[in-house]
């Protein structure tokens, strides 16, 4: 299960677990045509089943009946990978609270109402995997992204609360923290902040999206994905309650 998965991160994540032989639920909304073609993509390239949620992250009782859904199709959710997200930025005093409420309850407390409704099932089957994205800014702040880095930081404190809780139960917790990844969302800003700005695309990248990252390289979505995979795996079951940054050095200062 993929929460946020019908592009970006969570599509990779998606795709490179269903490479590895599992059935996947994604997630997300998005054109009904284009998330079918998706879909049906994935069952198609790794001969793996695929389900579609179109659960409302901001809705605990969606959340809890996707998490029904993929039980009822698949026999139960051995992997649970919380990545939906969303973003907004303003100064404190003009932060509108409904985009406040709107990011906390996408980026964590949809991962808490759905680790809440998964939990039961892994720790009956003594195995389970729960991996959440997080962010640098669950480790640094950065200024006008008051919603997002408390959300973040939020995610790093549940994970390791319930990797305490579920560490004698064959279930590992984990959440990885990236610094900035090369999407299309990303990709789109360039052109307004060069406008903006007065900058070159070489300006932009380096100057204001990679000016905290020391590699001055984006983190791809494939590496995020080949990391989940990684931490489903035997090789990292003693990786629990972990904190994992991917940010080219950006909290190592």
């Amino acid at each position: 299960m993929v929460t946020g998965s019908t592009s970006g991160i969570g599509l990779a994540i998606a795709r490179a677990l269903a490479a590895e032989g599992a059935n996947v639920v994604i997630n997300g909304f998005g054109e009904a045509g284009e998330i079918e073609s998706l879909r049906a993509d994935i069952e198609t390239r790794f001969g793996v089943r695929a389900h579609h949620s179109p659960a409302d992250m901001t809705r605990p009782d969606q959340i809890t009946a996707m998490i029904a859904e993929a039980r009822d199709a698949f026999g139960g959710v051995d992997i649970l990978v919380n990545n939906a997200g969303v973003q907004f930025v303003a100064r404190i005093e003009d932060f509108p609270a409904e985009k406040w409420d709107q990011i906390i309850a996408i980026n964590l407390s949809a991962a808490f109402h759905a680790m809440r409704a998964a939990v039961p099932g892994m720790k009956a089957a003594a195995w389970g995997r729960i991996i959440s994205t997080a962010s640098a800014h669950s480790l640094v702040a950065s200024p006008f992204k008051s919603a997002y880095v408390a959300a973040k930081h939020g995610i790093a404190g549940l994970t390791k609360t319930v990797a305490l809780e579920l560490a004698a139960h064959g279930v590992t917790v984990n959440c990885i923290s990236p610094g900035y990844v090369w999407t299309p969302l990303v990709e789109n800003q360039i052109p307004a902040t060069m406008a903006a700005r007065g900058f070159t695309r070489d300006q932009v990248i380096n100057d204001v999206l990679l000016a905290a990252q020391p590699t001055k390289q984006f983190v791809t979505p494939e590496e995020v994905a080949a990391f989940v995979v990684y931490l489903t795996s035997d090789a990292a079951k003693q990786i629990t309650g972990a904190n994992l940054s991917m940010d080219g050095g950006w909290t190592a200062a």
